[in-house]
């Protein structure tokens, strides 16, 4: 078959229509990312951006009246909406603790994040999970939380969201005898923490000597900013969970001892992220 002009032709105009089309359109997106259009541009809405508060503290965060966690701390307020934690604590971090046991022989198994549960009734077997979760920015704030649901996945939400509304500021410096540098890696002085039969005791310790506390426990002070501390407990200490609201409780006592101005000054204290003035 011969190909006459006219066939050759038409491929042509089609091919260079269409280059035509793309020129232009690369014309439209250079327009836009120079200004010109830059109103028309959709915005990407995120979580946050979708988030519509319900609460008075809530509207005053999202309009910009509230931009820093300590206005809402100090004054004693309550925290009902997770998002007003994730926008003033942008570098805000989560963990799940080891409460839970494995299935084994004779209670060996091995420590797991979810605590399992079961309820007989009529119809069977009706079992529950719970675990435990805490949130930190390893600089001076810290929350925990406890959450329970017929499955993994709502429970560990459940904690995490409830582990953002308990976030409070602690104190840290440098108590200890042996070191006196005067930096936030310590605690200002010990401190006694209780839950049920569980007593735990912390110290401060000199810069470089570690976390030398249970492992669960130790979480807790890393997510919280603190890097050398000694411990003691008694007690019965295997129950983990009451283990975790004693240390809780020992931190939040350390916060409500008043101080005055030669610890201030000894120790370095600081109260979240902001350092105590004389």
């Amino acid at each position: 078959m011969v190909k006459t002009e006219e066939t050759l032709e038409e491929p042509k105009k089609l091919n260079e229509e269409v280059v035509e089309e793309e020129k232009l359109e690369v014309e439209k997106d250079i327009i836009e990312v120079a200004g010109v259009e830059e109103e028309t541009l959709p915005i990407p809405e995120t979580d946050l951006g979708k988030w519509n508060p319900k609460t008075t503290l809530g509207k005053k965060v999202k309009s910009g009246e509230i931009t820093n966690i300590d206005q809402i701390l100090d004054k004693g307020e309550k925290i009902l909406e997770k998002e007003i934690v994730e926008i003033l604590l942008p570098k805000l971090e989560n963990e799940l603790l080891m409460v839970g046991q494995s299935k084994g022989k004779f209670g060996g198994g091995a420590r797991r994040v979810f605590k399992q549960t079961q309820k007989k009734t009529p119809e069977g077997n009706k079992p529950s999970f719970a675990c435990f979760a805490v949130v930190g920015d390893k600089d001076g704030y810290i929350g925990g939380g406890y959450g329970k649901s017929k499955d993994t996945v709502p429970a560990r939400e459940k904690a995490i969201r409830k582990a953002k509304l308990n976030v409070f500021k602690i104190r840290r410096g440098c108590g200890s005898w042996q070191c006196g540098c005067k930096t936030p890696h310590s605690i200002p002085f010990q401190a006694v923490g209780k839950c049920g039969s569980v007593e735990i005791k912390l110290m401060p310790a000199p810069k470089g000597k570690g976390l030398c506390i249970e492992k669960e426990c130790a979480k807790i002070l890393r997510l919280a900013g603190i890097k050398d501390v000694w411990s003691k407990t008694k007690g019965q200490t295997k129950v983990k969970q009451n283990l975790i609201m004693a240390c809780f409780n020992a931190l939040k006592k350390i916060m409500q001892m008043k101080v005055n101005k030669e610890l201030i000054e000894s120790v370095g204290l600081v109260e979240g992220r902001k350092k105590l003035e004389i």
